[in-house]
């Protein structure tokens, strides 16, 4: 209500944009930079690396004298000579996957909700050290300790499991399997995966999980219906985050493993694991021709291309399993009785209130009991106003 003698708006209202600054303008334009920067980075890369591979893709292999011998030589054109590489690059990435990611996430989750606080950044400090450890030592402890303590392993599952491709053939004396090299690949994604996925663990909302032990939840129940679903997400981004690692690892798989240039799933032979793109390139690079080198250089495009698309892919499965759950959480909300959803703000209106008192313990223990007074105390009071 405007008084006599105001000014009456003759308009809409113009909006009022605060005044810039120069430091604003500036940090604007840095971030904007960085930002820009990325893209640039990463078409430089990808113009390097297509200029340099053309030649080597598009020439004639079989009557070219550069490529009919050395690294190149015995393959009639590039994509024969790429194709096991790249199997052999997803077969190595996929085993470290399997065997380290399982134990990433325990450590994550012990770390966040299990361990005693002290305990937890002890080890938590631990991890994130073993990122700085360089390839070459995990290569040389691989060669040391991994490659001989897995050969009664390797011996069982030949025994065992031989009728199994992956464990068939004539078992490797020395230890130079595609294993020890996925083993100690493995190791090496552990840092990523464990540190991201305590990240988000400890990201869950405090309220969820005091939500689920007062409605009577055990400890793995919460962090089953609470913990995992609010992380989801994050734990798939760490996981491609560390399959990442592994695609581009280079002296530890060189190092270790007895290579070919086949496709090849024996994981405890000698001479027929599968040669990943990096060791490949890393090992035959000083002793290459240019036109040689041009192939190698190929190779690297493509091996580029395959981590690209991982982290697309990460981003997509990211993105639809935060979807997902909000689908899925707004589903179990609608088949609740009409009675549930009162009982739930009764809990967190005691929970909340006993917090503030500094009781939330007793409040949780009150409620799994399943001692009705403080609830009905609370829903009387409501129904009463």
């Amino acid at each position: 209500m405007s008084t006599p003698g105001s000014p009456q708006p003759s308009g809409p209202a113009k909006k009022v944009r605060a005044k810039a600054r120069p430091a604003d303008r500036i940090f604007l334009g840095l971030s904007t930079g960085s930002a820009a920067s990325i893209m640039v980075i990463l078409a430089g890369v990808a113009l390097f690396l297509i200029i340099q591979a053309v030649p080597a893709i598009v020439a004639d292999w079989p009557n070219n004298s550069d490529l009919k011998s050395g690294p190149t030589g015995g393959y009639p054109n590039f994509w024969a000579y790429v194709g096991p590489l790249i199997w052999g690059t997803l077969f190595a990435s996929a085993i470290a996957l399997v065997i380290g990611a399982p134990v990433a996430i325990g450590i994550a989750l012990f770390i966040s909700h299990y361990a005693p606080r002290r305990l937890a950044g002890i080890l938590g400090y631990l991890v994130d050290l073993l990122a700085a450890v360089p390839s070459i030592v995990f290569g040389l402890w691989g060669i040391i300790v991994i490659r001989p303590f897995l050969l009664p392993l390797s011996d069982w599952l030949n025994t065992y499991l031989g009728w199994i491709p992956l464990f068939g053939g004539q078992v490797s004396t020395t230890g130079s399997t595609i294993l020890a090299g996925a083993v100690v690949l493995a190791v090496m994604i552990l840092p990523i995966i464990t540190s991201i996925s305590r990240e988000i663990f400890l990201q869950t909302p405090r309220l969820h999980e005091e939500a689920a032990l007062a409605l009577g939840a055990t400890k793995w129940e919460m962090i089953k219906l609470a913990v995992f679903p609010y992380g989801r997400s994050g734990v798939i981004s760490a996981t491609l985050l560390g399959l990442g690692r592994a695609l581009g690892e280079t002296m530890a798989i060189a190092l270790i493993i007895s290579p070919a240039i086949l496709v090849s799933v024996r994981m405890i032979t000698e001479g027929e694991n599968s040669q990943t793109i990096a060791a490949n390139i890393a090992l035959n690079f000083p002793i290459a021709t240019t036109l040689q080198r041009e192939a190698l250089i190929g190779t690297g495009l493509l091996l580029f291309v395959i981590s690209l698309a991982v982290n697309m892919l990460a981003r997509v499965i990211a993105g639809r399993a935060g979807k997902g759950s909000q689908k899925k959480k707004k589903a179990m909300l609608a088949q609740l009785p009409p009675s549930d959803p009162s009982t739930v703000l009764a809990v967190d209106d005691v929970l909340a209130k006993k917090r503030n008192e500094g009781t939330v313990e007793h409040a949780e223990a009150a409620a799994v009991d399943g001692s009705p007074s403080e609830i009905d105390e609370e829903e009387r009071k409501g129904k009463d106003a």
